[in-house]
């Protein structure tokens, strides 16, 4: 037999004795939970692929691009770092350790470049696989009270028209199809049959859309990073430049480039071409156009053609884009030692100092006997003088073009094997010839001038003039995709943007007197300012479609509520009273 039930007001149970604990000892007492390493790095994976983290770490990416436009950076101007270092001795090595001087291949801004990709994977993957679900899934039931959804109306179809409860579900059904809605009808047959329909699915798509390609853009840097590389090199008229690694000035190679990978095309300059302003008094001398006429090669079997080169219109050879970048006058030298023989001769480049042309001018002649040679001046493509006798340049153009030079004799400090500016003259080995203070004087050529060299050191004279310009050249193979996907990514998210994504419901029925009850509700996914021009198109479809009288003021309340309880004559009072 069971014991019998003790009564609780009879036999009360004595009471609990235990102290009262704080909330503070409650927490320190209770058993928490062991996260583990496979926790730990589920917690991890979950922080990194939030939306808040691919946010603040794109936000961070740009600003760890700050440092490489305010330090120089190895990989384009590496003899401008090694000034920078040997001027800044205190703090430039430890700017160096830091890698500031090579930002966009350092481990910092690798490291945050590939948390980047790897949180927008994280972001995308399940977003697109939860989205996917919803294109495929029903749209949402129809609520039980329409009239709570903030775009609602009510339309009353006589019985003379013998349009029925399932068959103006049916045209309704078929009218939001039209407007781009994916439309699910429940209840066909029965009393009270509605329509629940949604639109805008692509708007979570161009979202989905804009950060995949965010992805593409990330991949295609780095692609252009990796695999391309970029040159500089001046030519001038009539050299010709082949694209092979001697022929470059300079070249800047990816991580994984390859020489194979050059294309096997030539460049040859005929002809460049300056046209500087003659006709408006502020502009007096400015230029305007710079045009290159180039004869090109895609291959050395090719057919040579004549291509046109001109700033900020490149010419596209090889995969490559060959840009204008500079110009400048390069006079054409020839210099005979103390033996009589021809030691340099050729065309010599000058680097312009303002916008008349005035330009310094560097000669090494290392192969002069018995001494080596060096001029270091001026060239001025206009020459006119002062008042106080100082040669300058007039004009841009070479009218009177002039060299004015000094020249030195010694050791060059070539043979040393160590590298030198070849636009720098280093003047403390060598001992002066020709100069301003000294009883020779300074070197003045005019064209097809010759100017003997005191102490029997030889002579230097100005046979010609001619034209050269500098080009950068550049090969990103990531380039292209890079563009596409930035397209991509601005129209998906335009899209995302200006695309609503609505919901709407429609629900019919018969009143007694054989009258079929509509009545309809929309709602939007976040904001959208256009429902209520939405909702108003909606209604004057289906008055149209109907054949009612449109300017029929909308129900009050009130009215809708008696609409209510006629369209359902077979509600419950449970669901008049939720109605």
């Amino acid at each position: 037999m069971s014991e019998p039930v003790k009564n609780s007001k009879k036999d009360p149970q004595p009471e609990a004795t235990t102290p009262v604990k704080t909330v503070a000892d409650a927490r320190r007492t209770a058993a928490q939970p062991a996260l583990g390493a496979l926790g730990m790095l589920r917690w991890a994976w979950t922080q990194l692929t939030s939306m808040r983290t691919a946010l603040f770490l794109l936000l961070l990416l740009a600003v760890a691009a700050v440092p490489g436009s305010l330090f120089p950076q190895r990989p384009a101007n590496p003899s401008v770092v090694t000034q920078y270092l040997k001027t800044h001795k205190d703090y430039g090595p430890l700017l160096d350790k830091l890698q500031l001087f090579d930002v966009y291949s350092s481990a910092w801004f690798s490291a945050i470049y590939i948390l980047l990709f790897v949180s927008l994977i994280g972001c995308v993957v399940p977003r697109a696989k939860a989205h996917y679900k919803a294109m495929r899934s029903q749209p949402p039931r129809t609520p039980k009270r329409l009239s709570r959804l903030p775009e609602y109306g009510t339309m009353v179809i006589p019985a003379a028209q013998g349009v029925s409860a399932s068959d103006a579900i049916a045209d309704a059904g078929r009218l939001l199809k039209k407007r781009g809605y994916r439309v699910d009808i429940r209840d066909a047959d029965g009393e009270r049959p509605s329509i629940g329909a949604e639109r805008g699915m692509i708007r979570e798509v161009g979202n989905l859309v804009f950060h995949t390609s965010l992805i593409g853009v990330l991949v295609s840097v780095a692609i252009g990073g990796l695999f391309g590389y970029s040159g500089q090199r001046t030519l001038v008229e009539g050299d010709t430049f082949v694209n092979t690694l001697v022929g470059y000035d300079q070249f800047s190679p990816g991580t994984n480039f390859q020489s194979s990978q050059l294309s096997p095309y030539s460049v040859t300059l005929d002809k460049f071409e300056v046209r500087f302003d003659r006709e408006s008094v502020k502009q007096f001398g400015q230029p305007l156009d710079f045009k290159a006429t180039l004869t090109t090669k895609d291959s050395p079997t090719a057919e040579p053609k004549e291509q046109i080169l001109k700033v900020n219109d490149p010419v596209s050879l090889g995969g490559t884009n060959v840009y204008l970048v500079g110009n400048g006058y390069a006079p054409v030298i020839t210099v005979r030692d103390g033996t009589g023989k021809i030691a340099f001769q050729g065309p010599v480049q000058t680097i312009p100092t303002d916008s008349v042309f005035t330009s310094t001018v560097v000669i090494k002649v290392p192969d002069a006997s018995p001494s080596q040679l060096g001029f270091v001046g001026f060239f001025l493509p206009t020459v006119d003088k002062s008042a106080d006798g100082v040669s300058f340049s007039a004009d841009p153009d070479p009218l009177k073009p002039q060299l004015s030079l000094n020249s030195y004799y010694g050791d060059l400090g070539l043979d040393s094997g160590s590298p030198q500016n070849v636009y720098n003259l280093d003047v403390k080995n060598l001992k002066q010839l020709n100069g301003r203070d000294l009883p020779a004087g300074g070197i003045v050529l005019d064209p097809g001038k010759t100017y003997k060299l005191p102490e029997g050191k030889g002579s230097i004279s100005f046979d010609g003039l001619k034209r050269y310009i500098a080009l950068d050249i550049h090969n990103n193979p990531g380039q292209v995709p890079a563009l596409i996907f930035a397209l991509i990514a601005i129209a998906g998210l335009v899209t995302s943007l200006y695309v609503g994504r609505r919901r709407a419901w429609v629900r019919t029925g018969t009143a007694a007197d054989g009258r079929t009850m509509v009545e309809y509700g929309l709602l939007a996914r976040g904001e959208d300012h256009n429902l209520a021009k939405e909702a108003s198109a909606v209604r004057q479809m289906l008055v149209q479609e109907w054949a009612l009288d449109s300017s029929q003021p909308a129900p009050t309340k009130e009215e809708d509520n008696v609409r209510l309880d006629v369209v359902s004559p077979a509600t419950t009072p449970e669901e008049k009273k939720d109605s």
